[in-house]
């Protein structure tokens, strides 16, 4: 009977987070808008914007003033939002809620972060783990759609090194199926 005990707690955890990212909450409650920082320069643009951009290429004026004034390329910036982490979600959240997945949370989230600078780790865990359990995946845009504040700042500067970070961290993670009982 113990030795079941750790996989039934590990189902009735991932169960509860499910139901937490499905039923927990409104879209209302997601990001509005990214402050887009790149050394002392910052815009503020909205989330669909950023979406649209993402999935089509098409850049608003205003977006396309503020990279050109920033010196930044927007297939950079696009190539960020899109590049797509594939994950286990279930797992993925197992793993963001220990002193490991913590630290990895943390450091990210200097990069990506909320206005005041307080409760990163669980606002940043929360957008990761919603963007990963419908597909499999993590992109930037999703967490950026799936941020639980407002307005979620931006880092631009620091961007392109914390998609690779975070690559190389899910790329050491164990694979497992999308029916891993857990």
């Amino acid at each position: 009977m113990y030795r079941c005990l750790p996989r039934a707690l590990s189902f009735i955890f991932c169960l509860v987070t499910l139901m937490g990212v499905f039923f927990g909450g409104d879209r209302a409650e997601a990001a509005e808008s990214v402050v887009l920082k790149y050394s002392f320069l910052q815009e503020k643009v909205s989330v669909a914007e950023l979406a649209t951009f993402a999935q089509t290429g098409e850049l608003s004026s205003s977006l396309r003033a503020y990279l050109k004034m920033a010196g930044r390329e927007p297939d950079e910036l696009r190539r960020l939002l899109t590049q797509e982490i594939p994950v286990n979600g279930t797992f993925l959240s197992q793993v963001l809620n220990t002193p490991v997945g913590e630290t990895l949370l943390d450091r990210v989230s200097e990069v990506v972060h909320t206005p005041t600078n307080s409760a990163n780790r669980e606002s940043l865990r929360g957008a990761i783990v919603s963007s990963a359990l419908p597909d499999g995946k993590i992109t930037l845009i999703e967490t950026l759609q799936n941020y639980p504040t407002p307005d979620v700042y931006v880092e631009g500067e620091r961007l392109a090194e914390v998609v690779q970070s975070l690559m190389r961290v899910m790329g050491r993670l164990p694979k497992f199926p999308s029916n891993f009982p857990f």
